[in-house]
């Protein structure tokens, strides 16, 4: 998710005695939002329109019923957890492949790769042809947003889907810089009519005029700006993959502008603002933080550590047609706080947060497709991947494409003055992970580990 802008106005409010003695101790009146949505998750209708929504399950039940389903259904050692479980790649290829032979479909075990929540290791094994990935894994459920996460955790468990789609990124057949990512873009037009509507919020505002003034700005800058349109790059806007850091991006600039409780403790945008200047835009992106990469000297083994994903910002100016362009101005304090909250807070957001930490999925498995490639791993295993090129041989599962999303606006007052900050990303490009990549000779050790079993009908194994 490349690009989230956010657009600020403001006024000052003439107080009264009162006001300003609740303004000494601090308080401050926040007005409600044009835009209370639900937090738990986003889905698009049939016309691509983002929505939040919000599922229940009051009495429990309906996990309950499906925990009791996954230990029924979970056969021997896939009902415990691992804490390094390891899946062959080649052979789990050629186990789908058997099965397309007998007309079957992949399995809900193989898809979601034995259970694996997380990827921490992968080796190769020229001396036997195959590549093998590893990390945590635990027996799983689907969730109440149709996602399948850990019993034990709750962490997304890994799809081959996803994998997939990364591995497609970096065909081996392939020799681009590959960028992948999504915007939240707000329109030209809708810009425009912002600035036209700028210039009829007055500059002062009496106290006793506070609430229906932030409710007309509100109702104003959300009319203004309407839709935004939402772009999907490097990959298919229909993969789950895509709908994950179009979700993430949304969510964070909810949270960021304070229509979203964070889900921890952290500082804000909204909560760290105190001043700004009239048509700023702010701009958020998450980035991959290439600082976890490490590979054995031989390059035949590689380990992800670290939370994986950061925030950055910067400062944009849209001009008198509603164009947009860069600036040589400071990204503000208020800025750069919620920018370095979030990304400290990162590895205890994505505990808590599904979709968090499936974006540090989709990060890994780009880093892990841009190593295949780079070091030339298909070659060396004699592993001919390019059936997971093909729908016929493996197809991703196609969702509603994201086309449009509501611009995220909130109005609040704080002290004197009132604020109106509205939303308008991702930008992946895994191979800037292997220049920052370091060497660690204990990787030849846990290679050796990790050798596959001689029994190839056996693709994962603790």
């Amino acid at each position: 998710m490349r690009l989230f802008l956010f657009f600020l106005i403001s006024a000052t409010c003439v107080t009264s005695a009162s006001a300003d003695e609740r303004e000494e101790e601090g308080f401050s009146e926040p007005i409600a939002t044009t835009v209370q949505l639900p937090t738990f998750g986003v889905s698009f209708d049939a016309d691509g329109v983002l929505q939040c929504v919000r599922r229940t399950d009051p009495t429990g039940r309906l996990i309950l019923e499906r925990l009791a389903a996954a230990r029924q259904e979970l056969p021997g050692r896939l009902a415990f957890r691992s804490p390094n479980r390891k899946v062959s790649l080649v052979r789990l290829h050629k186990a789908i492949r058997d099965r397309g032979i007998r007309g079957e479909d992949a399995t809900s075990v193989m898809r979601h790769l034995a259970g694996l929540t997380q990827i921490t290791s992968v080796y190769c094994y020229p001396e036997s042809g195959d590549i093998v990935v590893a990390g945590p894994a635990e027996p799983w459920i689907t969730d109440l947003r149709g996602e399948a996460v850990g019993i034990h955790t709750g962490r997304p468990t890994l799809h081959l889907d996803d994998f997939v789609v990364a591995l497609r990124a970096y065909a081996p057949t392939n020799g681009r810089r590959v960028f992948v990512g999504c915007t939240i873009n707000p329109r030209v037009e809708g810009l425009g009519k912002l600035q036209a509507f700028q210039r009829k919020i007055p500059k002062v505002v009496n106290d006793n005029q506070r609430a229906q003034v932030a409710r007309w700005v509100a109702e104003g800058v959300q009319e203004s700006l309407g839709m935004a349109d939402v772009r999907v790059f490097g990959i298919p806007a229909t993969s789950h993959f895509a709908r994950v850091m179009v979700e993430a991006d949304y969510r964070m600039k909810r949270i960021a502008v304070g229509v979203e409780i964070p889900p921890v403790k952290m500082a804000t945008f909204a909560s760290s603002l105190k001043a700004s200047r009239n048509g700023e835009l702010q701009r958020w992106w998450f980035t991959p933080n290439y600082d976890g990469v490490l590979s054995s000297p031989d390059r035949l083994a590689m380990r992800l550590s670290g939370q994986g994903v950061q925030l950055q910002t910067e400062l944009k100016e849209f001009l008198p047609d509603g164009s947009m362009q860069g600036t040589n101005q400071k990204a503000s304090k208020a800025m750069e706080t919620f920018a370095r909250s979030f990304t400290l807070k990162y590895g205890d957001i994505a505990q808590v947060d599904r979709v968090y930490a499936q974006l540090r999925q989709m990060v890994d498995y780009l880093i892990v497709a841009a190593y295949f490639r780079e070091f030339d791993w298909y070659a060396k295993a004699k592993w001919d991947a390019s059936e997971f090129s093909e729908d016929d041989f493996y197809a991703i599962e196609e969702l509603q494409n994201p086309a449009t999303a509501p611009v995220v606006v909130n109005v609040f007052w704080k002290q004197r003055r009132l604020f109106a900050p509205a939303g308008g990303g991702v930008s992946i490009v895994a191979q800037d992970a292997l220049d920052k990549m370091m060497d660690d000779s204990d990787l030849l050790r846990d290679r050796a580990e990790g050798q596959p079993m001689k029994d190839d009908r056996h693709w994962w194994w603790d």
